[in-house]
């Protein structure tokens, strides 16, 4: 089961990244009773921003979902250090928030970070699917477009 995961991202063509340092000071995860709480990542793909500037201004509905799929690949890669490098440790994923960096005007916020969420199940299956939320903002750090956190249950 632990290479599951990993094969499924596989057959998706996906491979996970090593994860992303911390860019202040903060942890990129935390552990405590079973429960995984992974800090907010970026869509970084190796070691830089796929995407950048705002959704509804330069970039688009498609360009904020890779943005949000890559936020999520950084989030499973982190999952997998806290479970020990076993990502058959993960039983579900239990929510998932989403920023989006965009205009006023910009309404399709949970169209964006359906990007996250669907790699979430397409990795875990059942597992995979969650509780979330996705809201605008005006900008996240490094002018990224998308911003994911997470929270996992382990075994």
């Amino acid at each position: 089961m632990a290479n599951e995961v990993e094969a499924k991202l596989a057959a998706l063509g996906l491979t996970l990244p090593q994860p992303a340092a911390p860019a202040a000071n903060y942890v990129p995860w935390t552990l405590a009773n079973g429960i995984v709480y992974v800090a907010g990542q970026l869509p970084f793909k190796d070691g830089k921003l796929v995407v950048t500037g705002k959704l509804g201004d330069t970039v688009s509905l498609e360009e904020g979902q890779e943005a949000a799929r890559w936020c999520a690949m950084n989030i499973l890669a982190h999952v997998r250090n806290a479970c020990g490098g076993d990502l058959g440790r993960v039983k579900s994923c239990l929510r998932l928030g989403g920023f989006v960096a965009c205009l006023p005007t910009f309404t399709q916020h949970p169209a964006v970070v359906n990007g996250a969420s669907d790699l979430m199940v397409a990795a875990l299956g059942d597992a995979g699917r969650h509780a979330r939320f996705a809201v605008g903002v005006a900008v996240l750090p490094f002018d990224a477009a998308v911003e994911i956190d997470a929270t996992f249950e382990i075994r």
